[in-house]
């Protein structure tokens, strides 16, 4: 891979906050290569910026970015017009297929929400779309979309916002969320319902929404999870996975190319503008085909854009901090890249081409508003990623639990770890021998499914998902290979109705320590492990900082119970599965014979459960 050449960004002068607000501003650096028509870009004031942003989310998102902003179209010999007069701020283009018109995020004034506007390419006839739907950012123009219940299909638009006003699922800052509109601003409908923030949506060709979805599991990457890389529908359903688990952390700005690339942004922690290393995957193979474009030493990269020829756009700025983003063309089969432009007062951003384009394939809705439910069917859980077969034989899943998930203000507990969002028990289900099972669940609710062996344990367990209302959801199997093929085969789930796990809000059951598992630990447990006895001290009260005691997390881990010491107590064996590495070596501490009265099998599957569904710490009274 050739090595990018040492183009300057651009020196920071003096009075840039003038020059960023001038009608017309020269670039400063000699450019390299010409664009091949106009370009629409945001410009970002350098003043003070990268002070005043603060990375929120435990390091995972990048900061909200974006005032004072200001939308500038950029012509082919380099001379310059801002669009966006009479705006405090606005950002996040994007151009129409036929390249007529353009959608931004902007505000009037400082105190005013963000709102999604669409004008036509030179800057003319601005208009609000969206109003009363909070903060609203990152549009995106939607292909068609059909249903059976409308005579003609229609054009919508993609937009990120916080409507729900729900905390992230690590307590820091508002979630952000995918949601549609019509054109005119009507219809305004929710997409994604992770518990975490989705964001930066991206149309693909085939008509599918590609965006980055905070994915926070305490077994994934540690207690902050990923941000990884999604497929939705126009309308929200079949959410899945789209480039897995390979590359860093953090992937966000997706973009797709003529070439058959999804090029993106990657970093293991956030910057402030969140800035760093250019990858790609194929769009013929996602998860297995991820690559880097660009190196550490190449400098930080942000907001990539495709030309027609399979080169794109893309800011850079030094690693170092210094300098502001200047445009670049870069080639993403060779890494080389040239500067176009650069503002040395402005970080030059969020580049996108003013040409036509071709619009990509409509798609079809299911959605029926009436229907409050929506099914979710798996062909086979013994279809895995698992690197052996044999760690999950025939026989070995029995049940699969469905928990709901419910936002709440989470903060860091012990060792700065936030506990797990409050999950609620939708039911059990049975799994049929060939694996299958078949239910019907609330829609537009975030839903965690955990397969379940004898003991009631969890053995895998998948991120958020959901079904929309009359959504036919299907996968698979259990965290497998969506790359391949699977066995055709009439399923035995499939021989008879759905299960139905819709209980109302009243039924849905929590496991709360001090009203199911205290009253066990004071009768059975208190005797050996009372004051003056061996840890741990289950009975113990939680720190002022933390939500869990402190001598808690040596026993108990968040979300698996088979990996849990506690639970290996109580069962009297090791239950961890292979899969699980090192803690399937260690030795368990079984209760000694006769030392206390044994734990019924109700008694031990409320300690699972209470586990599996985040060990949540509750005082005796219930309250948190």
């Amino acid at each position: 891979m050739s090595s990018l050449p040492g183009v300057l960004l651009g020196l920071m002068l003096g009075g840039v906050v003038l020059a960023a607000r001038a009608a017309s501003v020269a670039p400063m650096s000699t450019p390299r290569a010409r664009l091949p028509r106009p370009v629409v870009l945001t410009q970002l004031p350098i003043a003070g910026v990268e002070q005043k942003q603060v990375v929120p989310s435990a390091g995972m998102l990048r900061a909200p970015y974006g005032d004072g902003a200001r939308l500038a179209r950029v012509e082919p010999d380099l001379s310059t017009r801002v669009l966006t007069e009479g705006f405090h701020s606005a950002c996040d283009p994007d151009v129409s297929f036929d390249g007529r018109r353009l959608l931004f995020a902007g505000r009037k004034s400082a105190g005013d929400r963000w709102a999604i506007y669409e004008m036509a390419a030179d800057g003319s006839n601005a208009r609000q779309i969206t109003r009363e739907a909070g903060n609203c950012r990152s549009p995106a123009y939607q292909s068609s979309l059909y249903s059976l219940a409308v005579a003609e299909p229609w054009h919508q638009i993609t937009f990120v916002g916080d409507a729900a006003g729900a905390p992230n699922e690590c307590g820091a800052g508002v979630a952000t969320h995918l949601y549609s509109c019509r054109l005119d601003g009507t219809d305004v409908r929710r997409l994604t319902f992770n518990l975490s923030s989705d964001l930066d949506p991206w149309l693909m060709p085939d008509g599918r929404l590609l965006f980055a979805s905070w994915q926070r599991r305490t077994l994934d990457r540690g207690p902050r999870g990923r941000v990884g890389l999604f497929g939705v529908n126009l309308d929200g359903t079949d959410f899945a996975a789209f480039a897995a688990d390979e590359g860093r952390r953090i992937q966000h700005m997706p973009c797709t190319t003529p070439a058959g690339l999804a090029v993106f942004v990657e970093a293991d922690e956030a910057t402030w503008d969140g800035a760093g290393s250019l990858s790609c995957v194929s769009l013929r193979r996602p998860l297995h085909s991820c690559r880097a474009i660009t190196r550490g030493a190449d400098g930080l990269f942000h907001s990539p854009s495709p030309l027609p020829d399979g080169a794109m756009l893309v800011s850079r700025r030094r690693r170092d901090g210094s300098g502001t983003h200047g445009l670049y063309r870069l080639d993403p089969a060779t890494g080389e890249c040239e500067l176009v432009f650069d503002d040395p007062g402005c970080h030059d951003i969020q580049a996108r081409l003013v040409h036509p384009r071709p619009e990509p394939d409509g798609r079809s809705s299911v959605v029926t508003d009436d229907d409050p439910h929506g099914k979710l069917y798996c062909l086979n859980v013994y279809t895995t990623d698992l690197r052996d077969r044999r760690w999950l034989p025939l026989g070995t899943v029995r049940r699969v639990r469905v928990l709901e998930g419910v936002p709440t203000r989470a903060r860091a507990g012990a060792r700065g770890q936030p506990p797990l969002a409050l999950r609620r028990m939708l039911g059990e289900a049975e799994v049929k021998p060939d694996g299958s099972f078949n239910i019907e669940v609330p829609a537009n609710t975030p839903i965690e499914l955990q397969t379940l062996d004898a003991d009631g344990m969890a053995l895998r367990s998948c991120g958020w998902i959901w079904a929309r209302n009359h959504e036919p959801r299907g996968c698979i199997g259990c965290h497998e290979d969506p790359e391949l093929t699977p066995e055709n085969s009439f399923n035995q789930s499939l021989e008879g109705a759905s299960e139905l796990l819709c209980p109302p809000v009243e039924k849905r059951r929590v496991v709360d320590f001090g009203r199911d598992l205290m009253p066990i630990v004071e009768a059975k447990c208190l005797p050996c492990h009372g004051q003056g006895g061996a840890k741990p001290r289950l009975d113990a009260r939680p720190l002022a900082s933390s939500r869990y005691p402190s001598a808690l997390l040596e026993h108990v881990h968040p979300g698996s119970a088979r990996t849990s010491p506690l639970a290996w107590h109580l069962f009297g064996r090791n239950t961890a599965r292979p899969w699980d590495g090192a803690a399937a070596r260690r030795s368990a501490r079984p209760i000694r014979p006769g030392k206390a009265e044994p734990l019924t099998e109700f008694e031990r599957r409320a300690f699972v459960e209470w586990i599996d569904l985040g060990a949540r710490w509750t005082s005796p009274e219930g309250n948190e």
